[in-house]
């Protein structure tokens, strides 16, 4: 099995691998096209996002800046907004429902690195999926980890760390995000 096909498998890889290396080589070189097109250009974003991203729905809207370490492993519902500089960290996937809206200077992190700090200086890292499901709002600056998925409808308020799962239909916000309602 190849570092990318490991990589793609979601089991503990080889940061430095070449063949990963070329595949977020080509991921920044995307996005810089991404970040380098007036946002204005809402056409022009979504076609070179469509070549980033493993799928996209219409209706994307991407504010640039946008970073991201593979792309190919994103994948977007209809009428979603990321808005400016998210980062997307995608070793594992990342699956965005319909209707989504992602506030600025947010993070959607599925790397994790090795406890093991002779593992961790070596470059081996690995990966969770996120999950956001359809008709979810992330508030500015929030940071979501590794495995987590957030339920339909649900709202994240404005800063929060998501570390566990959110149930649909709830506002959650705070250091680790906590449920503070129902809808």
């Amino acid at each position: 099995m190849t570092e990318l096909e490991k990589q793609k498998s979601l089991e503990e890889y080889w940061n430095n691998d070449p063949e990963i290396v070329e595949a977020k080589k080509r991921a920044r070189m995307i996005t810089q096209m991404i970040n380098q097109t007036p946002a204005e250009d809402t056409g022009k974003i979504f076609d070179i996002a469509c070549e980033l991203f493993g799928s996209c729905g219409k209706g994307l809207y991407i504010k640039p800046p946008f970073y991201c370490d593979f792309g190919y492993n994103i994948h977007v519902g209809e009428n979603c907004i990321i808005n400016f500089q998210c980062v997307l960290l995608d070793e594992a996937p990342i699956i965005i429902g319909d209707n989504c809206m992602i506030g600025p200077m947010t993070g959607l992190y599925t790397v994790s690195h090795p406890l093991d700090p002779e593992r961790r200086a070596a470059g081996y890292v690995s990966g969770k999926p996120i999950v956001l499901e359809n008709n979810v709002w992330i508030g500015g600056s929030c940071t979501i980890l590794p495995g987590v998925t957030i339920g339909e409808n649900a709202v994240i308020g404005a800063g929060a760390v998501v570390t566990k799962d959110i149930p649909a239909n709830t506002v959650a916000a705070g250091n680790p995000a906590k449920v503070l309602r129902k809808l």
